[in-house]
């Protein structure tokens, strides 16, 4: 099963955006599938604010499993990490316009009339995985470029 492919199947087991990207990835980290599932949880739907998507911000987390920063004075690891992150959403927004819950569905989840649009018109169902493709899919391809 593709890394895509898993994380896609987690979505569809009631896991939202982050968690599903994040979760695919943990075992090559040693990370605790529970664990990772628990980690993600907060950052779906944009941090429940419509802001970051969800799958990018997973995608972020696996990212910093990689190359993080965590030697207070090495600041060429720290600028290297982030040299990573904005390679990582550069490429995401060519694809698909925006890192932003709300501009990728095309409405505020934090506003009810909006939650009824997007549940109305199957959005989660519908734009959720094909961002958590995409932000897979880019994942690899900075995991490969940057070994």
């Amino acid at each position: 099963m593709t890394k895509a492919e898993k994380a896609l199947e987690l979505f569809a087991n009631n896991f939202n955006c982050s968690q599903a990207v994040l979760t695919a990835f943990a075992p090559d980290f040693g990370l605790d599938e529970k664990l990772a599932l628990m980690l993600g949880t907060q950052f779906g739907g944009g941090a429940r604010n419509g802001e970051m998507c969800g799958a990018v911000s997973g995608a972020l987390m696996v990212l910093g499993l990689k190359y993080g920063h965590y030697e207070s004075e090495n600041s060429e690891q720290k600028s290297r990490a982030y040299a990573i992150a904005t390679e990582y959403t550069k490429r995401f927004k060519e694809l698909n316009s925006s890192i932003v819950c709300r501009d990728l569905l095309g409405y505020d989840l934090t506003n009810p009339d909006d939650m009824a649009c997007i549940k109305e018109k199957n959005l989660f169902g519908d734009v959720c995985p094909k961002m958590i493709k995409s932000a897979v899919e880019v994942l690899e391809g900075i995991l490969a470029d940057y070994e």
